[in-house]
């Protein structure tokens, strides 16, 4: 601490100027405008201010200073010895608030630095990671930490700058924005249709084999039992992982059936949705602390994960369900099957 103290203005200056501490430097910056127009009525137009709030602001600086800085006589506005004084400092404060500002648009302008985004396994695996090329192109020198777990992050306490979840957040002293809603159903592959067929009421689904991600297991137990009541998971289920990426290629290379969001058949075409009905909508929000919100490079992160769940955009991030059948006809964007391209050929 005693490093930082001795820095700037020396201590001794520092508490004779706190007896009677400057508390209107926009004052200032008014002694300084009438010192280069040379007469209060000049210097009030050229600040769209009455000469009257002009002189009352010019007195009070005086008293602030404690000295008298113009002569007024019939020939004008004359500075005097201390105002001449007063002015060259006035002239550096005015420099310092220069170089504060270039200092500040520096920072805003290079937009570098780490950005901590903490999502859920599956949307950040699947839908995230594939598309952050487009923020690194637009912001080559942000370093993005993309952190995927099933349990959400706290950026109260700043465990990232910015976090997506499949449920409102509690804190009340962070920034929240929903993104839209993500809907699940059940999918199979191909491969898995061809042999053992396609069920299409929740009396066939039971005959099948089922693949399940489990990442918290009470809400996994509850989850069971509202879609297949009366059965337990070794009744069904041929399968459990834990994480997202193997749940889709468990169920992608024909394991079983599974529950993805509709936009699962968009990625690479692996797995078909199914008839037999499912309504399990997740509200996705967005949270980020509010001081957080002010950097600069992580005011572009928001705004670019506003946009990359924007239900206007991408069909599936809707309120109302829309069946992937209909994707075609109502989704206008690019083709998202070639972010998964490398995944999709053989031997991976």
């Amino acid at each position: 601490m005693r490093l930082v103290l001795e820095r700037g203005v020396p201590q001794e200056e520092r508490r004779k100027a706190a007896l009677g501490s400057l508390t209107d430097w926009d004052a200032a910056r008014i002694f300084l405008e009438v010192v280069r127009c040379g007469s209060f009525r000049s210097a009030a137009e050229r600040l769209n201010l009455s000469i009257n709030v002009v002189r009352r602001r010019i007195d009070d600086f005086e008293r602030q200073i404690g000295a008298t800085l113009f002569t007024r006589d019939v020939h004008g506005t004359r500075l005097t010895d201390e105002g001449s004084l007063v002015v060259s400092a006035v002239e550096r404060m005015e420099s310092a608030s220069f170089d504060l500002l270039r200092a500040g648009n520096s920072v805003a302008n290079t937009l570098s630095g780490e950005v901590r985004v903490a999502v859920t396994e599956g949307l950040g695996t699947f839908w995230l990671a594939p598309r952050l090329v487009e923020f690194q192109q637009a912001f080559p020198n942000i370093l993005v930490d993309l952190h995927c777990a099933m349990r959400s992050a706290d950026v109260s306490r700043h465990e990232a700058d910015i976090a997506i979840h499949l449920s409102r957040p509690e804190a009340l002293d962070v920034k929240l924005v929903r993104l839209g809603r993500m809907h699940l159903m059940f999918f199979a592959s191909e491969k898995y249709l061809e042999t053992h067929g396609a069920p299409r009421t929740p009396d066939e689904l039971v005959k099948h084999r089922l693949v399940m991600q489990v990442a918290d297991q009470t809400a996994a137990k509850e989850a069971f039992a509202s879609l297949f009541p009366g059965y337990s998971q070794r009744d069904l289920l041929v399968m459990r992982t834990n994480v997202s990426s193997a749940n889709y290629w468990a169920v992608a290379n024909g394991a079983g059936i599974g529950v993805f969001p509709t936009y699962a058949c968009a990625l690479d075409g692996k797995i078909v949705p199914l008839e037999v009905e499912l309504r399990r909508p997740y509200d996705i929000w967005l949270s980020y602390h509010p001081g957080s919100g002010r950097i600069p490079r992580v005011r572009h992160m928001i705004d670019w994960l506003i946009e990359a769940f924007n239900p206007a955009k991408f069909p599936w991030f809707k309120d109302e369900f829309i069946h992937p059948r209909e994707f075609k006809p109502v989704y206008k964007g690019e083709s998202l099957t070639h972010q998964f391209g490398d995944f999709s050929t053989e031997g991976r």
